[in-house]
């Protein structure tokens, strides 16, 4: 329990310091924008950068557990999908934005302190799974889907199309294929160069953080909670139980590897989930859900890491 805490915890006082600075008057709502630019754009490629440069080629990926965990999230992110769209009556674009909540976890820096505290040096090698699900699966998928809905262009093949494009350009694909092509290179970075990486990288957990609790200044989250419940739900319970029941059924030869899926699964979404929502006019209900579910994450992720022993 203090080993969550003891995580969780920053997290909590850096958006109260984002939250205070919005309503005292010190910054405006508006001002969280611009910074939300910088860590999608720059702060946070910078980390994946740095996570799949520093790691050798051959621990970069697990081809099991990169399958078994691209499915899971793939099925939870359907399964709020169905829910937002069919029980909650959302459009598809809401429904979209919804379901990435769902289906990506904060992997960087909540996930991977509490794994390696668990499972030790395979949590990293772990980590570059997540983060290729994630930036090469799940967020283009979402973000496009999102998107194109919002446009009315709702052709599969026009989406996949879109799908493909932006796999070109996005900064985090971009970010990770650098990291992995300097790895085949297998020259150390000049230090300077290396130095700046660390410092954008760094940057990203705190400023994302700020941005949060900056945009949850004013909410009001009357006629958000119906909405607020399914993500917190999707990614603290669906989520996780769709990567069990899939390891159920093709275990793999790596136990603690498998392990790890599920908890990652099960921790809340990337911090950097109301700054994707803000394109979509989303960022209120997505920074309360943000809270809401590492508030309640204290309790399940406890409760997981009993059940799996």
């Amino acid at each position: 329990m203090l080993t969550i805490l003891g995580i969780t915890g920053p997290i909590f006082l850096i958006i109260g310091v984002g939250f205070a600075a919005v309503r005292f008057g010190l910054l405006t709502r508006a001002e969280m924008r611009p910074l939300g630019v910088f860590v999608i754009n720059v702060a946070l490629p910078a980390l994946l950068f740095k996570a799949m440069s520093a790691r050798a080629l051959g621990d970069l990926v697990d081809g099991h557990l990169l399958l078994i965990y691209t499915l899971g999230s793939l099925l939870a992110a359907g399964i709020a999908l169905a829910a937002a769209c069919l029980v909650r009556g959302r459009s598809l674009q809401t429904g979209a934005v919804q379901a990435l909540g769902a289906s990506m976890s904060n992997s960087a820096f909540i996930g991977y302190p509490i794994a390696q505290q668990v499972m030790g040096p395979l949590a990293g090698s772990a980590l570059a799974v997540y983060a290729l699900v994630e930036g090469l699966v799940m967020m283009p998928l979402l973000l496009t889907l999102a998107e194109v809905a919002g446009s009315g262009k709702q052709r599969w093949t026009a989406v996949l199309r879109e799908i493909l494009r932006r796999l070109t350009r996005n900064p985090f694909i971009l970010a990770m294929g650098a990291g992995v092509l300097w790895t085949l290179v297998g020259v150390p970075l000049p230090v300077p160069v290396a130095k700046a990486v660390d410092m954008l990288s760094t940057a990203s957990a705190p400023v994302a953080l700020f941005c949060i609790g900056g945009t949850l200044a004013g909410l009001n989250v009357r006629g958000m909670l119906g909405d607020i419940s399914l993500i917190v739900t999707g990614k603290l319970l669906i989520h996780p139980l769709c990567l069990f029941a899939l390891l159920s059924l093709s275990p793999g030869d790596k136990p603690q590897l498998a392990t790890a899926a599920i908890l990652n699964a099960g921790m809340p979404m990337l911090s950097i989930y109301p700054l994707l929502s803000q394109k979509f006019g989303q960022e209120g209900v997505s920074a309360a859900a943000l809270v809401a579910a590492t508030t309640v994450s204290f309790f399940t992720v406890s409760g997981l890491l009993w059940m799996l022993g």
